[in-house]
């Protein structure tokens, strides 16, 4: 009895399309060729995929340049300040094949900081940083540094 009942649901439910059994997949006259299905010849279709792998492979060529062109300011920021090296940034360099140089804007960027980091280290530029300091305004601290400093000893001194 449970098994005619069942068989009986489950064929009502089939004819629904519910997916109460399995289905049996139709095509709906979807054509077999790409080249037909885009509306297009396969002349046409063979040329669009040409030209689609030569964008992707020029995409990932600059890509890879770029990359290493990163690697490379990194490689040299690490030679500057001593810091360890990197496998990775050296494979990449590897990996990109011909002579890679930092970009112009990097380079403009790093040469920028170089003279920066000169005038500060030299004699004269701590001579301006002398000149721009306000000195009534370092009196003023050191004087009231002094009397914050005497008013403590007072309080905790019975002699003063």
């Amino acid at each position: 009895m449970s098994f005619l009942l069942k068989n009986m649901v489950s064929s009502q439910v089939k004819n629904l399309g519910l997916g109460g059994g399995e289905e049996k997949k139709e095509e709906s006259g979807a054509p077999a060729d790409p080249a037909a299905a885009a509306g297009m010849t396969r002349e046409e279709y063979e040329e669009y995929q040409r030209q689609v792998l030569e964008e992707k492979m020029e995409r990932d060529a600059e890509f890879a340049h770029r990359k290493a062109e990163r690697a490379t300011l990194r490689v040299h920021l690490r030679e500057k300040y001593r810091l360890p090296k990197s496998e990775q940034d050296e494979s990449m360099i590897q990996i990109a094949g011909d002579d890679v140089d930092v970009p112009e804007e990097l380079r403009k960027m790093v040469d920028e900081d170089a003279v920066e980091e000169e005038e500060k280290d030299s004699i004269l530029g701590q001579m301006q940083n002398l000149q721009n300091m306000d000195m009534d305004q370092i009196k003023e601290k050191a004087q009231a540094t002094f009397t914050e400093m005497k008013v403590a000893a007072e309080q905790k001194c019975s002699l003063m």
